[in-house]
């Protein structure tokens, strides 16, 4: 027996040494994350959006996690490789709520053998100068992201993030970089339509980078969403609901004379009838059936900071303008028009308030968003810094579709018309939103700890009830408090 302690003693001893030589050659370094978020929201129980309005339920609250882990390798001078893993859950739940799923139930009443919340959120190698090329190849899941978030993000927010399966080639040269990347959203499997790779959706993304233009950087796009009948199981060559979407835009941004600013230009052309269709209601005789895509959004910032005065203020103005589609674009003689701007894979929890009630934006019959009628959203933003380590921010936004609202009676909460379109006469409403406040104090505690308490409140209008299905309170609040851990 003793001889049998010391050959296994002697095989672990050189099982680690192996290890530990075959790390130090290929340079492996660990990192990750552990973010706890406590929140309360008005929402009653309903998961159907972070908050439903209603005076008359309760609030609730919940605490959720994400944590991930990290390990990047540097295998030799020219390929790396890249692994997350990432895990999100709701305290004394295994299914997030909202939608947001986390697996098997693991609560302090449950064993945790069955724990299915851990998953890969990133995994992906990289060749440099792939085939002597000056060009950086790297392939398999990861993060996308394009300039601020705009139309390429990864959420931020959201316990999951978002990632990609994807091929992605990087080119840089001095002041210019150029980035292809093809991404598979949804592989059918089976030839479900006539047509081989009908459901499929899969999306081309070109984007150069300019620096040293105006004081800042300029960045140009060509966005293909390629997208025949995604997820419907019943399409057909004679009846495809057809989403392709072309977009092509820029975004300049930088400092002039101590003025930070931002604009941006995109537009949307392609085929839209399932866009079309999920808007289309009782009052859209195009039902969504060759529709043509004819969209745009714009944004323009300016700010100042005052790194001079005490508490180093700064203050921000900014409009995005997010076209959108009416009843008569729907109603169009021969080919209708779809005219909402879809925002593609965006952060939107960055852009339209907090409290994230305009996600969706551009999808027809998203409930999130406006449903179809675009969004316009002035906001001014200021920021303090009351002392060393610490951030106090207060946003204010004033939303506004781009389409009236009684004008469109079709563009009610889902495909479902308007509830009450049909005893208010058109012009009885403007197009106005309503007004969310949000504030946040953030606390850098140490280089790796960052803790941040928010609160929001947003204040609807009768024409924000009556888009989202007549619910009947003034307004909402919500608060959250993070701890955010990264190693």
């Amino acid at each position: 027996m003793k001889k049998n302690f010391l050959t296994a003693a002697a095989i672990m001893a050189i099982a680690f040494f192996l290890a530990t030589t075959f790390a130090q050659a290929a340079d492996v370094t660990f990192g990750g994350q552990v973010l706890q978020r406590w929140e309360v929201n008005e929402r009653g129980g309903s998961a159907a959006s972070q908050a439903d309005f209603d005076d008359s339920t309760d609030p609730s609250d919940m605490v959720f996690s994400r944590i991930a882990v990290n390990t990047n390798v540097n295998v030799n001078e020219s390929t790396s490789a890249f692994i997350q893993m990432q895990s999100q859950r709701t305290w004394g739940s295994g299914l997030q709520d909202g939608g947001m799923t986390g697996g098997a139930s693991n609560g302090s009443f449950q064993v945790n053998d069955a724990d299915g919340t851990v998953g890969i959120h990133q995994a992906y190698f990289t060749l440099k100068n792939f085939a002597t090329l000056p060009v950086d190849l790297k392939v398999g899941r990861q993060e996308i992201i394009v300039d601020g978030h705009r139309l390429f993000g990864n959420t931020i927010w959201t316990p999951g993030k978002q990632s990609h399966d994807a091929v992605r080639m990087d080119h840089k040269h001095d002041n210019l970089s150029f980035t292809y990347a093809w991404m598979v959203g949804s592989d059918s499997g089976t030839n479900i339509g006539a047509e081989k790779g009908q459901n499929d959706i899969e999306n081309h993304m070109f984007n150069a980078h300019y620096k040293g233009i105006l004081g800042g950087n300029l960045s140009v796009i060509f966005n293909y969403l390629e997208d025949n009948c995604g997820t419907n199981t019943n399409c057909t060559d004679d009846a495809a609901l057809a989403n392709e979407i072309y977009t092509i835009g820029f975004r300049q941004a930088g400092q002039l004379y101590g003025i930070d600013y931002r604009g941006e230009y995109y537009y949307q052309f392609g085929e839209a009838d399932q866009d079309a269709q999920n808007m289309g209601g009782n009052n859209d005789s195009a039902a969504g059936i060759g529709a043509d895509r004819d969209a745009y959004m714009f944004g323009i910032r300016i700010g100042k900071k005052f790194n001079n005065v005490a508490m180093k203020p700064s203050l921000t103005i900014w409009y995005d303008y997010l076209s959108g589609t009416s009843d008569s674009d729907l109603d169009a003689t021969g080919r209708a028009k779809y005219k909402s701007f879809n925002t593609l894979f965006d952060t939107g929890h960055k852009f339209y308030g907090l409290m994230d009630n305009y996600l969706g934006i551009g999808e027809g019959g998203s409930s999130k968003g406006t449903n179809g009628l675009g969004l316009q959203d002035i906001a001014v933003k200021a920021k303090l810094s009351p002392m060393p380590g610490w951030t106090l921010k207060a946003d204010y936004h004033w939303f506004h579709t781009a389409e009236g609202i009684v004008g469109n009676p079709g563009a009610g909460v889902g495909s479902t018309a308007l509830a009450n379109a049909s005893t208010i006469a058109r012009g009885q409403e403007d197009s106005a939103l309503g007004n969310e406040l949000d504030i946040t104090l953030s606390n850098k505690y140490n280089a790796n700890t960052n803790i941040t308490l928010g609160f929001s409140n947003y204040t609807t209008t009768t024409a924000f009830r009556s888009l989202r299905g007549n619910i009947v309170g003034d307004g909402t609040n919500w608060a959250y408090l993070q701890f955010d851990v990264k190693f």
